[in-house]
């Protein structure tokens, strides 16, 4: 395939993760990435910023996504209920491709740098949604705490799924997740 070819930051993608899989994150350059693809390197840098956003790339979908649904969500739901909009969202958005998932979380799991990154991109989210959930009228302290609590229970889905191939529904999971926080607190 030439450098030109559809869908170049897709092969770069699957590239980069083939070789993140086989040779390790660290041992893998932005030439092997372009290479493995049938591409340049300069190619490469016009879909990507650096070898580690390969993996985050769609961030800033997933953040929108999430906004977009506690926006979208009643004005008469509570703070919770809107983070659970959000986390529905969420799960539309990253629960499609498990297989893709856990190859990716492995490579995440070998580097300093990328699970840096991926606490960067939680705390974004949930920056956001404090900012949405106050948009709200939630209180600045309420605001924090939902936010906060969504992103637990979105980390703890999200770890599940990956663990559990029999779960493919990644949207439930939050849900169920979600609801196993509530009757945790309840009883503390």
């Amino acid at each position: 395939m030439g450098r030109w070819d559809p869908d170049a930051a897709g092969r770069l993608r699957e590239a980069a993760m083939r070789l993140y899989v086989e040779r390790g994150y660290e041992q893998t350059t932005v030439a092997d990435i372009a290479g493995e693809a049938g591409l340049t390197a300069r190619t490469f840098f016009r879909h990507f910023a650096d070898k580690r956003e390969v993996l985050f790339a769609g961030s800033e979908l997933l953040l929108a996504r999430m906004v977009e649904a506690l926006d979208a969500a009643p004005a008469a739901d509570g703070p919770m209920r809107a983070v659970a909009a959000a986390l529905a969202a969420a799960a539309q958005v990253l629960g499609h491709d498990p297989e893709f998932s856990r190859r990716r979380q492995s490579v995440i799991d070998t580097a300093a740098e990328l699970r840096e990154r991926e606490l960067i991109k939680m705390v974004t989210i949930a920056e956001a949604l404090t900012e949405g959930l106050r948009r709200r009228g939630v209180p600045a302290r309420d605001a924090s705490l939902a936010a906060e609590a969504g992103i637990v229970v979105f980390r703890v889905a999200w770890v599940q799924w990956l663990a559990d191939a029999a779960n493919p529904d990644l949207g439930k999971l939050m849900a169920a997740t979600l609801d196993r926080l509530t009757t945790v607190t309840a009883t503390h």
